[in-house]
């Protein structure tokens, strides 16, 4: 990531896709989203090149972000420092030593393993945090690459799927 992407100590960008699905039967509003529709969620962790490193699937469309990370089997692992994750090491060119940290958007919660922008990051007047959410941001931008070769391969991910939530993940 640091080589390619600008961003130092960093294992990957994270964030989430709605799979459509059709309405469960007896579901409720469990699976609808705020899109109106109803789905469930792929979350998955991509690294420098496009690559799933980790996927959860099957969370309720109505979870919000942070509460999908939550209650995954990757976010259960990163909490509790489970997950080969590297130990901290120093920025490049510098002694500060870092945590090794995964790039998401502001729906997710800060944490010491995972990055969001600085918030109001339109109106941010302070240069150094300027240039850490465009680098941010271009890091990010890895996982929703990825989601988009992931529709455009696999057809299916544009469509409603016809199937039970169980089976669709």
């Amino acid at each position: 990531m640091w080589s390619m992407w600008n961003f130092p100590n960093c294992l990957g960008a994270l964030d989430d896709k709605h799979i459509t699905i059709e309405a469960p039967a007896n579901s409720g509003s469990l699976y609808f989203n705020y899109k109106k529709t109803f789905s469930i969620v792929l979350l998955a962790l991509v690294d420098a090149n496009y690559k799933f490193v980790a996927v959860d699937i099957g969370s309720y469309g109505k979870n919000s972000d942070g509460g999908i990370v939550a209650n995954s089997a990757l976010g259960k692992r990163l909490e509790n420092a489970t997950m080969n994750v590297p130990i901290d090491s120093p920025l490049p060119g510098t002694n500060i030593i870092a945590p090794y940290v995964i790039l998401a958007d502001e729906a997710f919660p800060l944490k010491k393993y995972l990055m969001r922008p600085y918030p109001g990051s339109k109106n941010v007047e302070d240069n150094a945090k300027r240039i850490f959410n465009y680098r941010l941001c271009r890091g990010r931008r890895l996982v929703e690459c990825a989601f988009g070769i992931l529709s455009q391969t696999f057809r299916v991910y544009n469509r409603r799927l016809r199937a039970h939530p169980q089976n669709a993940s």
